[in-house]
Parts: structure tokens; C-alpha cells; sequence
């Protein structure tokens, strides 16, 4: 293995779609930093339930929900020939595409309004092994530092905040709640049958022609490994005798 290969710099890259699923790229499909971020943030918070009125008996907080997630990172766009060196560095310069057009196509990539889907691309922050983030672009700030002659700018810095945007499949999946009270997702496995999935969630196999019947299944008893099915919430009056 060559020194290339062991040492590759891995550079942060967004995608972007016209689909929530992420499967219909939009155009530009992608874009990757010129400078990797020298550090990102990532924010979390959980909501509890309205705290008792003053003057009445205290109990602990209750938890509520998890709005989702951001991830912030500043990166620069450059156009002043600083990321080439040696000899070529101002020819690379020359043909190099300018700070006024990256953050066109920034823009065209996180903010601007799809003509198919009529709202901002869907997008996907990825950086090695370690960052894969589907998002949403919440906030962007633009500050422009160096400048041309005529004014063009030579030299910006992109602070931009991104929302979690997971699919309510992968967010269910991820959560992995018990209560039958709670819609479930659930990825079929080998062996697995809808009576005893429905057993697993509801506590009763009962329940399993309705399911069949949500998720549109014509034989509930041949289900595929790796497709999913939602079981919808119980109410308390529904919960049947376990069997």
C-alpha cells in the first residue's frame, strides 16, 4: 500500500436530494469543502414536561420528547491560490472557480428552493467514518474577508447550522421504544413471523391481521428480511388478553 492510500485526507462532503428517502440526487448531487472544518458541534436537548405551579407538592420532571438535533461547523471558500503551492500555483489559481460561484452552487446545493419538490434539498453531511448526518440546512452566515479590485470577493467563511432530519422509520427504529401505546418500526429478520412480533409488541399475537392489513401485505405469512413494518399505537382499551 502506497503513502497516498495510508495517508488519504479525507475531505467533508454534502449531498444532497429532491427525496427524504435520499434515493433521487438533486443537481449539483454534491460538494466537498475545499478546507476541512477545524472542529463541529454537535447540539442536543430534551424536553420535559411543564414544571408544577408554585405552592403545590413537587414530583420529578417528566420526560416529554427529543426535538432533533444540530450539527454546526464553519469552513471557508478561497479563492486567492492558497490551497496550491510550487510552481503551478497561480495558473491553479487562475483556472480554479471563484469564491462568488462556490457559493452559488452552495447555495443552489443547501438553500434554494427545489422547482420539483418546492423546498430546500434534502442533504447528507458525511466526513470518514466518523460524521453521517441527514439534514437539513437551518442557518447560514456568510462573512466575506478578502476582496478583489472591482470588489469580488476572494475570501469567505460559511458558518452554517444543519437539522437532524432522519426519517420517522429511522428515528422510531433508533428509539426503539417499548410501550404498545407507541407506534413501532420494526426490520423483519430471519425467523422472525407477525404473531410473534406482535406478541413482542403488543404482548398478544392477536393483533397481527390488522398489521397485515396497515402494511399492506397480501400473505402475512411470508415476510422478507430487511423490509419494514410499522405497527401502529393501542389504546389502553384496546390492549387485548395476552396469548
Amino acid at each position: 500500500m502506497g503513502l497516498g492510500n495510508l495517508f488519504k485526507l479525507e475531505k467533508l462532503r454534502i449531498e444532497a436530494f429532491k427525496d427524504a428517502e435520499r434515493k433521487s440526487p438533486a443537481d449539483p448531487p454534491s460538494m466537498e469543502v475545499m478546507f476541512n472544518p477545524a472542529s463541529y458541534k454537535r447540539k442536543y436537548e430534551v424536553a420535559f414536561s411543564a414544571p408544577q405551579a408554585i405552592g403545590s407538592a413537587g414530583k420529578p420532571a417528566g420526560y416529554s420528547f427529543s426535538p432533533p438535533g444540530d450539527l454546526a461547523f464553519q469552513f471557508v471558500f478561497d479563492g486567492t491560490g492558497v490551497a496550491y503551492s510550487g510552481v503551478e500555483h497561480a495558473a491553479r489559481a487562475l483556472r480554479g472557480e471563484s469564491v462568488k460561484k462556490q457559493i452559488v452552487r452552495f447555495e443552489k446545493l443547501c438553500l434554494k428552493v427545489n422547482g420539483d419538490s418546492h423546498q430546500p434539498n434534502f442533504l447528507r453531511i458525511s466526513w470518514g467514518d466518523h460524521l453521517k448526518f441527514d439534514a437539513r440546512l437551518r442557518s447560514l452566515d456568510i462573512t466575506y474577508k478578502l476582496f478583489e479590485e472591482g470588489g469580488d470577493p476572494l475570501r469567505a467563511e460559511i458558518d452554517a447550522s444543519f437539522v437532524d432530519d432522519r426519517t420517522a422509520e429511522t428515528i422510531a427504529l433508533d428509539a426503539d421504544k417499548k410501550s404498545p401505546d407507541l407506534t413501532h418500526i420494526r426490520m423483519v429478520k430471519s425467523g422472525d413471523t407477525l404473531p410473534l412480533l406482535c406478541k413482542e409488541i403488543y404482548g398478544s399475537s392477536a393483533y397481527y391481521l390488522r398489521v397485515a392489513a396497515d402494511n399492506g401485505l397480501d400473505d402475512f405469512r411470508r415476510l422478507i428480511p430487511g423490509q419494514t413494518l410499522r405497527f401502529a399505537p393501542l389504546k389502553s382499551g384496546q390492549r387485548a388478553t395476552k396469548t
